[in-house]
C-alpha cells in the first residue's frame, strides 16, 4: 500500500463538503492498494453548451483524484500536496450518464508526484479522456508565508 495510512471512502467524502468536487457530482468509489477511483454525472453541471461532457470537467475529475491521492501519500501534519500542472487528452464525447476516473502513480517522489487518471464511461467501459497531474509536495507552513508576503509587500 502506498497510502500514508488507511483512508475509507467514507472519510474522503467528508472531504467533498461545500467545494467544487461536490459541486458537480464527483463521488469517490474505490481505494486499492495504489489506486483511487471516482464517478462524476454527465448532466447540466458537467456538459459543456452541446450537450457533451466539457473538458474542464474531465480535468476536475483528475485534479479531484490526483490531488487527494497525493495527500494520501503524504504526513498532512507536515506538508501538503498542491497541483501544478495539469494536461488532459480527450478521446470521445460523452453525453448522458457517468464516467469513471481511476488515478495511479507514475511517480511520488518527496517533492514531485505525477499522476495519471483515465477517465471511461461508465457503461461501456469506453475510454473518455487521459489526464496527467504533477503535484508539489511543499512543507505545511509554505503556503501561510506565501500568503503572509502577498499580504505584506
Amino acid at each position: 500500500m502506498i497510502w500514508h495510512k488507511e483512508f475509507t471512502v467514507e472519510y474522503l467524502e467528508g472531504l467533498r463538503n461545500a467545494n467544487m468536487g461536490e459541486h458537480i457530482g464527483i463521488q469517490f468509489t474505490e481505494i486499492g492498494e495504489d489506486f483511487l477511483c471516482a464517478r462524476m454525472p454527465v448532466d447540466n453541471r458537467t456538459t459543456q453548451p452541446f450537450g457533451i461532457l466539457h473538458g474542464g470537467a474531465s480535468c476536475v475529475l483528475s485534479e479531484t483524484l490526483g490531488s487527494v491521492a497525493a495527500w494520501m501519500t503524504i504526513n498532512p501534519d507536515t506538508h501538503r500536496a498542491v497541483g501544478i500542472e495539469i494536461n488532459a487528452n480527450h478521446i470521445r464525447a460523452v453525453t448522458e450518464g457517468y464516467v469513471i476516473g481511476r488515478c495511479t502513480p507514475m511517480q511520488t517522489g518527496r517533492r514531485i508526484q505525477v499522476w495519471q487518471t483515465d477517465i471511461e464511461e461508465e457503461k461501456t467501459g469506453k475510454r473518455v479522456c487521459i489526464s496527467r497531474l504533477t503535484v508539489a509536495i511543499i512543507e505545511q507552513g509554505t503556503l501561510s508565508a506565501q500568503k503572509e508576503k502577498v499580504k505584506i509587500g
